[in-house]
């Protein structure tokens, strides 16, 4: 019998596609299951895009793309950071890739050592863990409460810096929590930084676009830091283009030459229709993605209404992203019949049982007392998800 790896042993299942396949197979069976488990916009991809898809194809651009992406992609890309985000890259100092999923563990694995230590806030996106891992790093945790917006200051990550330490990991606005660090809070984190020149930093900014409070803040604004920084983003969620598969990382010039390199030995250049697609994208102006924007925010405050009407919840308002991350806790003890909830998980076993919906456990996050909730969902679905997890919730007897 052939055995498997123990690096895929030691790898835990991405807890967001898990519910997902379930959902999709419940679904199959007839039942009918709200699915707020993904982070997908469930809106289209804008005609225009679309339409320089369709003229690529017609075009022929049909072969092996250039491993970092084709030049023309990485200047737009280039233009973009420093239109939005007041950020000066050479076109040679970005990789474009096969999602931002990839682009994060391209920065991983070009520099972490087996036995280097990788900081990374809780509750944190659930691939952060595991890439650390894959890479034979050991991450290390700081854990971030509900009461503070989810956030850590400039001291957390200072006290959790040791001589092992080699990466700090983190995302605003953030997967799961919706959290936005601003300005003054990246400022604190980069002092901290500058006086730890040897730790790169990725600032994982595929939501960016989607931000309730204004300006977008990039940790690499900072320039003492500019360097140590890897800047992350993509197309996926604010144009809408998650199955396109596009995302892309800037940083430092040996940094993103490393990046290339890896990735030449993996998947090679990125797909050429998306690249072609995500060039007019880059180019576009941000103010279109108003209106989407506002709807988020709206359905946000739509499912918060149900959510502070429940007793028991505690839950931030979130200024970004498009994620509720409550703190659940106060039903671990509680049972339902011969259902028994002593945590995260079996909470939202029961939801999709009881009531058809599926949310996520927060374990996968690093946070075990909470429960993910995707606003990604039309206002009618949304509100018949929170009168099911209303109803499900007062059934359950302490």
């Amino acid at each position: 019998m052939i055995q498997l790896s123990d690096r895929l042993n030691a790898m835990e299942e991405s807890a967001t596609l898990a519910m997902a396949r379930l959902s999709r197979t419940l679904r199959s069976e007839g039942k009918d299951i709200i699915s707020l488990s993904l982070g997908e916009p469930d809106f289209n991809t804008p005609q225009f895009i679309k339409d320089a898809a369709i003229k690529a194809i017609n075009e022929n651009y049909n072969t092996y793309t250039p491993v970092a992406g084709y030049d023309e992609l990485r200047e737009k890309i280039a233009h973009k950071l420093f239109r939005d985000n007041g950020l000066k890259y050479a076109k040679d100092q970005i990789v474009v890739s096969t999602g931002a999923k990839q682009s994060i563990a391209n920065a991983v694995l070009s520099i972490i050592n087996p036995g280097d230590e990788v900081i990374i806030p809780a509750p944190y996106w659930v691939s952060y863990i595991e890439i650390v891992k894959m890479a034979g790093g050991i991450p290390v945790v700081i854990e971030a409460s509900v009461e503070d917006d989810f956030k850590i200051s400039g001291e957390q990550l200072e006290r959790a810096i040791t001589l092992k330490t080699r990466m700090f990991i983190f995302s605003s606005p953030c997967n799961p929590t919706g959290s936005v660090y601003n300005y003054h809070e990246l400022e604190s984190l980069a002092k901290v930084l500058e006086r730890n020149s040897h730790i790169a930093a990725l600032s994982d900014e595929i939501y960016e676009h989607i931000n309730f409070v204004g300006t977008h803040q990039s940790l690499a604004q900072f320039s003492a830091i500019f360097d140590q920084v890897i800047t992350v983003n993509g197309a996926s969620k604010a144009w809408a283009m998650t199955g396109w598969r596009l995302g892309y990382l800037a940083a430092s010039k040996p940094i993103a030459d490393a990046c290339n390199k890896i990735q030449g030995q993996f998947t090679s250049g990125t797909n050429s229709i998306t690249q072609r697609a995500a060039m007019v994208a880059m180019d576009a102006n941000p103010q279109v993605l108003q209106e989407m924007v506002k709807t988020f925010e709206k359905r946000r405050d739509l499912v918060l209404s149900y959510l502070h009407k429940i007793p028991g919840l505690k839950v931030n308002k979130p200024t970004g992203a498009f994620y509720l991350f409550p703190d659940v806790s106060s039903y671990f003890g509680s049972t339902f019949q011969n259902t028994k909830i002593e945590n995260g998980n079996d909470l939202c076993m029961y939801l999709l049982q009881e009531a058809n919906i599926a949310l996520v456990d927060g374990s996968g996050f690093g946070a075990p007392k909470c429960i993910r909730i995707s606003y990604a969902a039309s206002e009618d679905l949304l509100k018949k998800a929170m009168e099911r997890l209303t109803l499900a919730l007062e059934k359950l007897q302490k």
